[in-house]
């Protein structure tokens, strides 16, 4: 310690603001992290969709198809992130009440909202001209799907029916986007079987949300006011009967058989028939069904029959013609 001609100097203090500064970092990460949590990279599963056009336009052996649908794959893991983080600043009060959404980053505080609303904004509109970069149409594409899914968020989300319909448009997107980005013709039958699909999942989550909030159902997400058990078990049932027809339908078409060159594919309806029964079990006797894109990640019987239902298509389309 040194000394003075006053007597011993004191120690260096390290200021009422050292303390701060050294927290800065740690409070810049902890908003880091909550951001790349907010874009939810576990539900980005939903975006292998994106991929559908190139699978059954049997194109997975042309490597620039692959790379052009590679790249839209990722600007929509990129586009609904973005959408999900702007929807969690519109939903942060609502999220507070909800014994899981309450530990969010954006409703529990660890990510201000502007900051979250700031950054939601910049990776749309760079998501959006990545698309267009890509292509005119994909570009148009991806826009379309910005504007639905920021309109839901913003007050659609809260018009009944409407509710599900946006969700299922996102679907339909995602499925329309990986067919114009390599340029192949978009089959009615894709469409049909993912606004079903989409739907099928939207209810499904709809009646677990009703009767696992229960009182603060309506706090949570006010649309739920509009639903009851009931209507939606009557939705559920209608939708699940139409996709399987669908699906089915669509393997022994006589224009789906000539355009992919084989009559097997109806072998792959088993597979559906289990994913959706199985989805229906977790729904109805495990009080599941939130999240089925965890679900997806989690339940193993489902995780296996999606891979089998995957495979059983590649062979038939691919090897077995």
């Amino acid at each position: 310690m040194r000394c003075g001609p006053g007597g011993p100097a004191r120690p260096r203090s390290s200021g009422p603001g050292r303390p701060g500064r050294s927290r800065r970092p740690e409070r810049s990460a902890r908003v880091i992290v909550g951001l790349l949590t907010s874009l939810r990279p576990r539900q980005w599963t939903k975006n292998l969709l994106v991929l559908a056009g190139l699978i059954f336009s049997q194109s997975v052996h042309r490597p620039a198809l692959v790379a052009r649908a590679l790249a839209a794959l990722a600007i929509f893991c990129l586009l609904s992130g973005s959408t999900y983080l702007i929807n969690d600043v519109f939903d942060a009060e609502r999220d507070r009440s909800h014994p899981q959404k309450r530990h969010r980053a954006v409703a529990s505080g660890r990510v201000p909202g502007p900051v979250a609303a700031a950054v939601g904004a910049g990776l749309l509109l760079a998501a959006c001209a990545a698309g267009f970069a890509l292509s005119l149409r994909f570009g148009l594409v991806a826009l379309a799907y910005a504007v639905i899914l920021t309109s839901y968020s913003a007050g659609l989300k809260h018009v009944v029916i409407v509710d599900a319909l946006m969700i299922a448009a996102g679907f339909v997107l995602r499925a329309l986007a990986g067919v114009v980005v390599i340029d192949t013709e978009f089959s009615d039958w894709l469409l049909l079987c993912t606004i079903l699909l989409a739907l099928f999942l939207t209810f499904g989550k709809r009646r677990h949300e009703l009767l696992a909030l229960e009182e603060g159902a309506a706090g949570h997400r006010p649309i739920l006011t509009e639903y009851s058990p009931q209507l939606l078990d009557q939705m559920i049932a209608v939708v699940t009967a139409s996709t399987l027809m669908a699906y089915a339908l669509y393997t022994v078409a006589p224009e789906t058989q000539a355009k992919l060159g084989t009559a097997r594919l109806p072998l792959t309806i088993p597979f559906v028939l289990y994913g959706i029964f199985r989805y229906l079990y977790l729904l109805y006797r495990r009080d599941l069904g939130g999240d089925p894109s965890e679900h997806l990640l989690t339940d193993r019987a489902l995780l296996v029959d999606v891979a089998l239902w995957g495979g059983a298509v590649i062979v038939l389309l691919y090897l077995a013609r």
